[in-house]
């Protein structure tokens, strides 16, 4: 009698510990979705900056900025561009003014002309890094439009076929063309409207083979498959010249900086040192020692930039 009553009594506590464990369960489910309701919804619980942010990027004066970053792979909104942009200047006025004793107002024109002038230079390194990178994919791009063609796809086919398969910044331009493509405009139109965006000899040459070839016809996988083991010998050879006059290129970017990095650190030693700068005669060497910079910079790029 007394297990049997203990027997019903322990099944009886097992349910109503599993009843509670359940509802324990749900519980903190529903207190989860709370706390990330709370915290986590972006679009109810954002200050004041950000959403003025998000309204500047959406607005029409944002539009060329955006572009700009976006053929620059810079994965970031136009206001953000813009916040940096005003932190590296408040940092560069700050430098000048406790490192280099540039006082106001020279220290706010100083670093708004260093900010103008780095800002020009990379982007136009970073599209010059995008054309480079995309050129030294196009072997691959040769080789998997040669297989497609060869395993009986069609051209457009096989644009969608290097799209998924080529990793970036490629990836992005084939994927519009592909897009392109199939809201119905005409292959021609496409290729060229993709040739302006990348402005390269290399894919000059390769536009200009497939839209002769599917022109004229022939064996497509032949001249992919021979254009794509020239492109690769190519790139070879660039990449040897590139080691070989890595320490020329170098050079050019050093000359320009010693000598003004020398003239900020001694007006920080001496009082006064960047005076003479401001007369007449200070004005005139002043003009005739940035020519002499940009030229020395001019030249020796031009002595290390070997095309082949």
């Amino acid at each position: 009698m007394t297990a049997s009553v203990l027997t019903t009594l322990s099944v009886f506590a097992a349910i109503i510990m599993g009843y509670l464990y359940l509802d324990y369960r749900k519980e903190k489910r529903e207190w989860r979705k709370r706390v990330n309701r709370l915290y986590n919804d972006g679009a109810k619980r954002k200050s004041t900056i950000v959403l003025l942010g998000d309204r500047f990027d959406q607005s029409e004066m944002a539009s060329p900025l955006h572009s700009k970053l976006t053929e620059s792979s810079l994965s970031i909104t136009p206001s953000e561009y813009i916040v940096f942009q005003f932190v590296a200047w408040m940092g560069l006025i700050m430098l000048l003014n406790n490192f280099f004793s540039i006082t106001f107002p020279m220290n706010i024109i100083i670093a708004l002309l260093i900010l103008e002038g780095s800002k020009r230079i990379f982007f136009l390194y970073r599209k010059s890094k995008m054309k480079e990178k995309m050129v030294e994919q196009l072997p691959e791009i040769c080789r998997t439009l040669a297989n497609g063609t060869r395993s009986g796809m069609t051209l457009t086919q096989s644009i969608n076929l290097v799209a998924q398969e080529v990793s970036l910044p490629a990836k992005v331009e084939f994927k519009r063309m592909a897009n392109e493509l199939a809201l119905g405009i005409d292959f021609n139109v496409a290729l060229k409207s993709m040739e302006k965006r990348i402005d390269s000899r290399e894919f000059r040459l390769f536009v200009a083979t497939l839209l002769i070839q599917k022109k004229a016809g022939g064996n497509l996988f032949a001249v992919l498959d021979e254009m794509g083991q020239t492109l690769e010998e190519r790139k070879i050879l660039l990449q040897e010249i590139k080691t070989m006059t890595a320490e020329q290129r170098y050079v050019a970017y050093i000359v320009p900086v010693i000598p003004i990095f020398l003239v900020l650190m001694m007006n920080n030693v001496i009082d006064g040192f960047l005076d003479p700068l401001f007369t007449g005669i200070g004005a005139v060497l002043f003009a005739l020692f940035l020519a002499g910079t940009v030229l020395t910079f001019v030249l020796v790029r031009k002595v290390t930039n070997i095309r082949v």
